[in-house]
């Protein structure tokens, strides 16, 4: 794994600690809160992020020994910086197969941490309710009943705020991760520089998008 997507400063590196994908939303156990208290140590201040992730600051050369500890209590470890985050998921109140926890859990382990040109925020919703606000991430996948629709662009800073437009439905679950996963190297490899997603879609076009995923 790159230094770049660790956010390496000085002799420590920078690590995104998340509870899994599950049943109820992001829920940690007092017993996992404590175990990223005990890891950090004392004097460090811990960041939540708008990724439902938590930044924790860990000497460089602990880092796979503190990663093991952190997933030995059931947490999971992703790089920081310029990569794909951790699936931001809705609670599934539908319950878990109805609301396709399943899909969520294996496109979440398909695309967290892959390297990208600026930080990429990907949505999960299992019905149109969309508690987990699709609409507002660089790309989503909303369950509509028996398949799915992926939706791509949404930008939820600064004073033009964008709504993510529909690129493709009708999808099936073996569909979701080739679809978004083409999207993430297409974007990798064709954006210019740190070049925001929604900036990138606007450049190409949703049709070109289209046609890629097609």
């Amino acid at each position: 794994m790159s230094i770049r997507s660790e956010e390496v400063v000085g002799e420590t590196t920078r690590i995104a600690v998340a509870p899994p994908i599950q049943v109820g939303g992001s829920l940690f156990t007092p017993e996992q809160l404590a175990k990223i208290g005990h890891v950090a140590g004392t004097g460090v201040k811990i960041e939540m992020t708008p990724f439902r992730q938590l930044y924790l600051e860990v000497p460089l050369e602990q880092r796979e020994v503190i990663k093991e500890e952190l997933e030995r209590s059931g947490l999971e470890v992703y790089p920081a910086g310029f990569v794909t985050k951790s699936l931001i998921a809705c609670n599934f109140c539908k319950g878990a197969k109805e609301a396709g926890l399943e899909t969520a859990q294996k496109l979440n382990q398909s695309i967290a941490g892959i390297e990208t040109p600026m930080p990429l925020k990907v949505g999960f919703a299992g019905c149109a309710l969309g508690t987990s606000e699709p609409l507002l991430k660089d790309i989503s996948v909303v369950k509509m009943r028996n398949n799915y629709e992926v939706f791509v662009g949404g930008e939820p800073k600064g004073l033009k705020t964008s709504i993510a437009q529909s690129l493709v439905s009708g999808l099936t679950e073996d569909q979701i991760v080739p679809v978004v996963i083409t999207l993430i190297n297409f974007y990798k490899t064709h954006a210019k520089g740190k070049e925001k997603f929604r900036r990138f879609i606007d450049r190409v076009t949703l049709e070109q998008l289209q046609h890629i995923v097609s």
